[in-house]
């Protein structure tokens, strides 16, 4: 049976796996791209110095090149990875040259989830709370908290709090790793916990990692003044780099909160730059406007804070 639940809205599916209650894992799948896995037909566009290959309007980078093949050729490329928001403008996704057909990527196997729906199954489970997250950057916990900072070479996260040394160590490592699976964190991940007192906590921190995170990963010992580096596959975009976008992610996310309203005609109050990215994408106020059986309009509010957009009757 599926462990994973899919709900798919505007713009965006959302997938999670819950246990007792609350998200363990979550994924952000956007529409309109690539999946990796997906093979696609595509065109060797630049050989040197770095291999680039285009398919369907979008340009790939192939890191282990394009052996023997010339510009200009047709080629069938895997997608390895799905672009990267994050403080530097979108970057490229990357692929690989492959001898096969094209085809889709190989679906999540999931339980769909209708949507919307009259219970808001991953609301119970606390998905305001994960995307206050993603857009914070800020995990509380019992004891500390978590800052959850990516960067371009990798996301560092932030153990802090007022437990004795040794114990926020062990609990913010542990808190740590779930972060990094319910936040879809992946690629080189750094841990900054707090100097710990001796090899026995450092080990003991090391251990609470490995008892939470998921293979394939590797990491590094904690070393002495408590950081310790994971790798894990990075095949698109954590919540946290998701949210770099915050204009797109913030309408996103009121496109989900919005059908759980009642029904009828209404209004999208937004933030300028959101009303901005939902003007791009018209055809999803008519995909709303279906959910909620009546026509939807928007209205701009320059003082409104970008994740202060509502619903109001039209």
């Amino acid at each position: 049976m599926p462990e994973w639940l899919l709900e798919r809205g505007i713009g965006e599916s959302r997938a999670v796996r819950i246990r007792d209650g609350e998200i363990v894992q979550a994924r952000i799948l956007l529409d309109g791209i690539a999946r990796a896995g997906a093979l696609a037909a595509a065109r060797l566009i630049s050989a040197a110095p770095r291999a680039i290959a285009q398919a369907g309007g979008q340009e790939y980078l192939l890191p282990k090149g394009a052996p023997r093949v010339t510009e200009g050729a047709e080629i069938v490329v895997e997608v390895t990875r799905e672009a990267i928001p994050g403080v530097e403008q979108w970057k490229r996704p990357l692929a690989r040259v492959v001898d096969d057909r094209p085809r889709e990527a190989p679906p999540l196997d999931a339980d769909e989830l209708p949507f919307p729906a009259p219970a808001d199954v991953l609301g119970a489970a606390g998905w305001n709370d994960l995307i206050d997250e993603a857009r914070t950057g800020t995990v509380s916990f019992a004891g500390g908290e978590l800052s959850i900072s990516p960067t371009p070479a990798m996301t560092l996260i932030d153990v802090d709090g007022h437990l004795p040394a040794d114990e926020l160590a062990v609990l913010g490592a542990e808190q740590a790793a779930r972060a990094i699976l319910r936040l879809d964190i992946g690629g080189s991940i750094g841990i900054d916990l707090p100097t710990a007192s001796g090899k026995a906590a450092r080990l003991r921190s090391a251990e609470a990692i490995d008892a939470v995170m998921l293979k394939p990963f590797e990491r590094t010992a904690v070393n002495g003044f408590g950081f310790v580096q994971l790798v894990r596959p990075r095949k698109r975009a954590s919540l946290v780099e998701l949210a770099q976008d915050r204009a797109a992610f913030e309408a996103r996310a009121l496109l989900r909160r919005a059908p759980f309203e009642s029904g009828g005609s209404k209004r999208l109050v937004v933030h300028p730059a959101i009303g901005a990215v939902i003007e791009e994408h018209r055809g999803w106020l008519d995909r709303l406007a279906r959910q909620l059986g009546g026509a939807v309009g928007l209205r701009v509010d320059a003082a409104l804070p970008i994740s202060g957009g509502y619903v109001e009757p039209a």
